[in-house]
């Protein structure tokens, strides 16, 4: 029961950090709508990160059901706000290349620091 409530809160407090992250900081011409399908799709990404999937285009698209234009628009978006760091790796045929992405270092530190604190205030 604990795991489960260590989980939970570990998910609420990433809902909050990226909400935060994405909505306090807008980038320049971002629509409010562009901000939503972001936070909308950090969540996706978390769950999928969670779940131990690959996170590629592919792969987001499949869960999404979104096209591959719709995927990249909003991870790009990602990508450039820091959030999402992109790899190049062979795509699943060996013959090609995928973008692969993981949650940035930075954002889970931030995450990491936001728990210590908040366990911290509950001792």
């Amino acid at each position: 029961m604990a795991r489960a409530l260590k989980t939970q809160w570990h998910s609420l407090a990433f809902s909050g950090l990226i909400l935060h992250e994405i909505l306090d900081h807008p980038l320049q011409d971002e629509t409010p709508q562009a901000r939503l399908k972001q936070v909308g799709m950090m969540t996706i990404i978390y769950s999928m990160n969670q779940a131990h999937q690959k996170l590629t285009l592919s792969s987001i698209m499949e869960v999404t059901a979104l096209t591959r234009t719709g995927v990249k628009e909003t991870v790009d978006l990602l990508v450039k706000r820091g959030m999402l760091k992109e790899t190049i790796v062979k795509n699943s045929m060996g013959r090609g290349t995928a973008r692969q992405f993981e949650i940035s270092e930075e954002l889970l530190n931030k995450l990491s620091s936001f728990r210590t604190s908040e366990v911290a205030g509950l001792n």
